[in-house]
């Protein structure tokens, strides 16, 4: 059944949603290694939300109003905070902050705060769990399928941007495409904050 799931692991990376976005924006302004960053960070909340998921926590929070409404609450925030960061530049940036910090923690936070993941996991995973057998080891499994297919996406989209971005002799089109980015993770979170479960 394992296999199965593999084909919508790929769609699920190649769809648009908010790591892309910073993906796009940490490689534009510092390049493949802050793609790869972001990356990790995304993959271990990725991976935090399906072993959550096995245990049952999605359930409470799908079944929860209240704590849907409150990690959407969080999920908007995180949002609206990297997309005021993208649309400030490097001004919003603390200076004693790093950098490999930053892109790391903006990949962790927006999948952990993302109300989204918690509901996607408890909705899909079992459709690819056999009848009666082990919920956790199979969760992880498609996990790891999940955050592999989310890598050579990210990775290969973060080269292509930083690629774009270094062949221009100044860092107009860095600019340019962390002000879009920034503007889309702020209209990301105007659609979060909209939706319902």
């Amino acid at each position: 059944m394992l296999w199965t799931f593999v084909p919508v692991a790929v769609l699920l990376s190649l769809t648009p949603g908010p790591g892309m976005a910073l993906v796009v924006r940490n490689s534009a302004v510092r390049g493949t290694g802050a793609a790869a960053r972001t990356t990790l960070g995304s993959s271990i909340g990725v991976g935090a939300w399906a072993v959550l998921s096995a245990l049952g926590v999605s359930a409470l929070i799908a079944a929860s109003e209240a704590a849907f409404v409150a990690l959407k609450i969080a999920g908007v925030v995180v949002l609206v905070w990297f997309g005021v960061q993208a649309l400030r530049g490097n001004k919003a940036a603390a200076p004693d902050s790093s950098p490999a910090r930053r892109d790391f923690a903006s990949g962790l936070l927006t999948a952990l705060a993302n109300p989204k993941l918690a509901v996607f996991f408890l909705a899909l995973f079992p459709q690819f769990i056999p009848d009666a057998a082990p919920v956790l080891p199979y969760a992880l499994a498609m996990a790891v399928i999940l955050i592999a297919a989310d890598f050579v996406c990210y990775l290969s989209l973060g080269a292509a941007v930083a690629r774009a971005s270094r062949s221009l002799a100044s860092s107009r089109l860095a600019r340019r495409v962390e002000q879009l980015t920034g503007a889309v993770l702020l209209a990301l979170a105007g659609r979060l904050a909209l939706e319902s479960r």
